[in-house]
C-alpha cells in the first residue's frame, strides 16, 4: 500500500511502525456549527484510507479529536447566550449522526479538548522547561518558532524571507505571517465563563496544543499517520510537529496525508455566495447519504473536487446501474474475469488511494457481469465495497414500510404522470416530501424512500 507523504513529498509504502497496526490521528471537527460538505470530503477521504488499510489485512487505531473550545466555539456560545458545553453538544451529536448517514466508519477514540486540559497544561509546562516557550506580558504563553530548528519542514517555509519577532494569538493565519504562536491563551473578558486555572493564570489552550497533547496520549510520542484537509497543513500541522518534537526530541509522525479542497460549481464555498451546503441541506433536497458519499469519494483525494448538483444526479444514475447488476449477482466461485477486475481494483486503491481507477474497475466488473452473467460475482462486489461503502445489496436492504397516506399520494402521482399532468405530479411530490419521503423518477417508474 503506497501513499503520498506530504512531509517528504514522495509516494511511499505505508507499513506499521509496530506490529500490524497503523496508528492514525485525524483532525476532527470544530463543533461550532454543522459540518459542511467540504469538511465531509476530508472525513470521507479518511474513511477510505481506513478501509484500505483494513482491506490490506492491517489493523487500525484511529483517533479523531473534537475541538470543543477555541475562538469559534466561544464566539458561537456567547452569541447564542448558552454555556459552551451545551452549545458544542448540539454540534457533536449532529456530527455523529452525519457520519452514520455517509456510512463513515467510527474511529476508535473521539477525545474532546475540554476533557484533556491537564494533558495540555503538562505539555506547555514541558515546553517552558525546554526553553522553547515563554509567557508574554499579556499573560499568554507562546512557542518560540526560532528555537525549534525543524520549524517549517512540513509547509516548506523559507525563513530567510520572513519577518522576525512577530507573535500571533489567532488560531489560523497564513505563511506570510509566521510568528510565535499561542500555546496557552490568557483569559479575556470575551471568554466569559470559559477558562481553566494554570501555572500562568486562568486561560484556555491554543488550538494547536490540543491535537499534540491528545494524539500523543492515545497513540504515543511517535505514530504512523496523521491526516487532515490541506488547509490544516499550515499552521496547524506545522505547529503540532513543533510542539511535539520540541517536547519529546523524537519524530512525531512518520507519514502526513492531506485532502484537497472542495469547490462548489468552480467557486470557493461561502455563505455570502449562496453555495454553502451542509450535509443536512442536501438531504433535505432529496439526495441520499449514499449518493453524497459517492460524489465525495469519486475524485482522487489530492485533486480538487468540484461539487455540483449534476454530479449528484450522475451518482444516482451510476448507483442505479450498480444496483441492477448486483441484484442479479450470486455467491459461488468467482469467474476468472471477475477476479482480474478485483485485482485491478486492489492495485488502484493501493496506489495512493486512486479511487477513479478503482471505480473504473468496478464498472468494468458491472459491464462484464451484465454481458457474461453475474453468477459468482457477489463476493467480488462485497470485497470492493469493503473499501467503497456505496454498493447496495438488494437482499440486505431493510425496507421501511411506506405509510398508507404516502402510498395513496404515490398512486395519485402515478396517475398524474400517466396523464402528463406535470403540475399535479410536482405538487404531489412536494406533499410527499413534506411527510418525510423522497420520490425519485426513472424510466422504470417512481421509487419512494424515507428521507435520511
Amino acid at each position: 500500500m503506497n501513499v503520498y507523504n506530504s512531509l517528504t513529498r514522495r509516494v511511499e509504502e505505508l507499513k506499521p511502525l509496530e506490529g500490524n497496526e497503523i496508528r492514525l490521528y485525524t483532525c476532527g471537527p470544530t463543533v461550532y456549527n454543522f459540518a459542511h460538505i467540504g469538511n465531509f470530503r476530508a472525513y470521507a477521504f479518511e474513511d477510505i484510507l481506513r478501509r484500505v488499510i483494513q482491506f490490506n489485512g492491517m489493523k487500525i487505531r484511529q483517533v479523531m479529536n473534537l475541538t470543543d473550545v477555541d475562538d469559534k466555539t466561544i464566539r458561537g456560545a456567547n452569541a447564542a447566550g448558552v454555556a459552551l458545553t451545551d452549545y458544542t453538544k448540539t454540534y457533536k451529536d449532529a456530527f455523529f449522526a452525519d457520519l452514520k448517514k455517509l456510512n463513515i466508519q467510527p474511529a476508535e477514540v473521539y477525545p474532546a479538548a475540554t476533557d484533556h486540559i491537564p494533558e495540555m497544561i503538562a505539555l506547555v509546562q514541558k515546553l517552558m522547561e525546554k526553553g522553547v516557550a515563554y509567557q508574554s506580558e499579556d499573560g499568554s504563553v507562546y512557542f518560540k518558532v526560532r528555537e525549534f530548528p525543524g520549524y517549517g519542514k512540513l509547509a516548506h517555509i523559507d525563513f530567510d524571507n520572513q519577518r522576525t519577532g512577530l507573535r500571533c494569538a489567532a488560531d489560523e493565519y497564513d505563511k506570510e505571517n509566521v510568528g510565535d504562536f499561542a500555546l496557552w491563551k490568557a483569559w479575556e473578558e470575551s471568554d466569559g465563563p470559559v477558562g481553566w486555572d494554570s501555572p500562568w493564570g486562568r486561560g484556555r489552550p491554543g488550538w494547536h496544543i490540543e491535537c499534540s497533547a491528545m494524539s500523543m496520549k492515545y497513540l504515543g510520542e511517535t505514530f504512523d499517520l496523521h491526516t487532515g484537509g490541506i488547509d490544516n497543513l499550515f499552521p496547524h500541522h506545522e505547529n503540532e510537529i513543533a510542539q511535539a518534537e520540541a517536547a519529546t526530541g523524537k519524530e512525531f509522525v512518520r507519514t502526513w496525508m492531506h485532502c484537497a479542497h472542495l469547490r462548489v460549481n468552480g467557486e470557493k464555498m461561502s455563505k455570502s455566495a449562496g453555495n454553502f451546503f451542509t450535509l443536512r441541506d442536501l438531504l433535505e433536497k432529496g439526495y441520499t447519504g449514499r449518493e453524497i458519499r459517492y460524489v465525495l469519494i469519486n475524485a482522487h483525494y489530492r485533486t480538487g473536487l468540484n461539487f455540483a448538483f449534476t454530479a449528484l444526479e450522475d451518482a444516482r444514475k451510476a448507483l442505479d446501474k450498480i444496483d441492477r447488476c448486483v441484484a442479479q449477482a450470486t455467491d459461488g466461485e468467482a469467474p476468472e474475469w471477475a477476479t482480474k477486475h478485483l485485482q485491478d481494483f486492489a492495485d488502484a486503491v493501493n496506489d495512493d488511494l486512486n479511487l477513479p481507477r478503482a471505480f473504473a474497475a468496478l464498472f468494468e466488473l458491472v459491464r462484464d457481469a451484465n454481458g457474461k452473467g453475474a453468477a459468482g460475482t457477489l463476493g467480488v462486489f462485497k470485497r470492493m465495497d469493503e473499501v467503497l461503502g456505496v454498493i447496495f445489496f438488494e437482499n440486505e436492504k431493510k425496507e421501511e414500510e411506506i405509510p398508507a397516506e404516502v402510498k395513496a399520494l404515490l398512486d395519485a402521482r402515478a396517475e398524474a404522470r400517466k396523464s402528463k399532468n406535470w403540475a399535479e405530479s410536482d405538487r404531489l411530490r412536494d406533499e410527499i416530501a413534506a411527510l418525510g419521503w423522497a420520490v425519485k423518477d426513472s424510466k422504470e417508474g417512481q421509487t419512494c424512500t424515507k428521507k435520511q
